[in-house]
């Protein structure tokens, strides 16, 4: 049996794989506790493999050209960082991950750009959020929450009170993107949708129709900023894909939340666990 670069994470006890793609020459998945959290692309880090990802890069594209200032709450194996280095080049990125012992593997194995500038910061995502240099606060164009142990986003980083925490680092016009992942019912999902948007008033819902309906397990991108997200981000957002895609805002999110209470940190919890079917190879 072919042996792959692997590491038991000592805070979560989760076992963390590289796995190379059997389709595409020089990519790589990323596997945490038997769930595929990040793909990359050595030879090509523009090239987005996950539908939710592929949907997050759409919104990055429609922020002003020329590079930016983020800040990404989850390393994984640094797909989106990396993205924003090739597609936006110059721009100054903080990345916050509990495990660094997940860095260190992903680092010796799947090494980024050292022309980078990227910084990583080691602890939990709230508790850095509230050390990060007095500089970042109000500044960051873009601010990523894309925190999972395993299969699950922890309780903590759910709440309003995590949310009005994140929000103070976003410029006027800055964008923060959130990846939920829920399943039928979507009560988790409506719910975060809820609490993003009394923190920053505006939210937009990006997935696949069926995910949005309820109908199955899956990712829902949630981008949201204070000041009203451009209309003419909806038709490029549909037009890019993965298809089919659809973009809830206005009146119909508000329909959709459909009085999903606000996530406090007396209320919150975890995100469901998926089925492990959900995870099989393609």
């Amino acid at each position: 049996m072919q042996q792959f670069p692997s590491r038991v994470l000592k805070l979560s006890g989760h076992r963390a794989v590289i796995e190379p793609d059997r389709w595409v020459p020089g990519s790589f998945t990323l596997v945490v506790d038997g769930t595929p959290q990040s793909h990359v692309n050595l030879d090509d880090p523009s090239q987005l493999f996950f539908e939710y990802v592929q949907r997050m890069g759409h919104v990055i594209d429609q922020l002003p050209d020329g590079p930016i200032t983020a800040v990404h709450l989850g390393a994984g194996a640094l797909t989106l960082p990396r993205y924003i280095e090739a597609t936006r080049p110059g721009s100054r990125q903080q990345v916050i991950e509990l495990e660094s012992d997940l860095v260190d593997l992903v680092r010796e194995h799947l090494p980024w750009s050292r022309q980078a500038s990227i910084r990583v910061r080691y602890g939990d995502a709230r508790d850095v959020l509230e050390r990060l240099p007095p500089g970042l606060t109000g500044a960051v164009d873009l601010l990523i929450v894309d925190v999972f142990s395993g299969s699950r986003t922890p309780a903590h980083v759910t709440s309003v009170e995590f949310y009005r925490s994140a929000a103070a680092l976003l410029a006027p016009a800055g964008v923060i993107l959130v990846n939920v992942a829920d399943g039928p019912g979507l009560a988790f999902a409506r719910g975060q949708t809820a609490t993003l948007r009394e923190v920053v008033g505006n939210v937009a819902a990006l997935a696949e129709p069926s995910i949005l309906k309820g109908r199955r397990f899956g990712n829902v991108v949630l981008a949201g900023s204070a000041r009203e997200l451009p209309m003419e981000w909806m038709p490029r957002l549909l037009a890019g894909g993965p298809h089919p895609a659809k973009v809830i805002t206005g009146k119909e999110l508000v329909d959709w939340i459909a009085g999903a209470p606000i996530i406090t940190d007396a209320t919150a919890m975890p995100s469901p666990a998926p089925n492990s079917s959900i995870f099989r190879e393609r």
